[in-house]
């Protein structure tokens, strides 16, 4: 199997830490070594360096800084080697400037995915599970804004695609059926 790289994006509450976490479980049990990482926690790391403490206020800083962060977090991990690297990240950041892109141009071409995967699900799904998500400090949203959203990611995919090359895939991941759509992802990458 060659190396691969997976970016695996979603709207906040379709699913997409699910998706990764049982694609990761089936890719080691067929044998494939296999590395989960978190973009924004690699952030997160470099983040603390300048005294931020908790990863929500990651996105109240200016952009500037939230993008140095960015390149370097795109750095560290660009450098991993693994047979598939599985990257947990969002294609934007709603910030009060407007939607930012979670993997502008540099950070897209430092990764240099050969997949890219977006984990979608139907608008009542996503409200509800961002409700039921104590972990996170999250604002209110509307149906408006979730269906804005995924226009959105589904826009921003396309491009990410034309910048890197990658193959571009949509996991549905509908509720209850989690299993099904990590499978999808895994036979996409050759794993069956």
């Amino acid at each position: 199997m060659d190396s691969k790289k997976v970016v695996i994006v979603g709207i906040p509450g379709v699913g997409k830490t699910t998706i990764v976490d049982k694609v990761t479980k089936i890719l080691h049990k067929k044998g494939v070594g296999t590395k989960y990482i978190v973009f924004g926690s690699v952030m997160m790391k470099e983040a603390e360096k300048i005294g931020v403490k908790d990863r929500d206020d990651m996105r109240k800083l200016p952009v500037t800084q939230q993008r140095k962060l960015q390149v370097a977090a795109s750095i560290k991990i660009s450098k991993m080697k693994t047979e598939v690297l599985l990257v947990d990240t969002h294609l934007f950041i709603k910030t009060h400037n407007g939607f930012w892109p979670g993997v502008p141009y540099d950070v897209a071409t430092t990764l240099s995915p050969t997949h890219i995967f977006l984990v979608v699900a139907k608008p009542e799904e996503i409200i509800k599970r961002r409700l039921k998500d104590m972990s996170r400090s999250r604002d209110p949203i509307t149906e408006s804004e979730v269906l804005e959203e995924l226009e959105i990611a589904k826009n921003m995919l396309s491009c990410l695609a034309v910048m890197t090359g990658a193959t571009i895939m949509h996991i549905q991941n509908t509720e209850g059926k989690a299993d099904k759509a990590a499978l999808i992802a895994a036979t996409a990458l050759g794993v069956n």
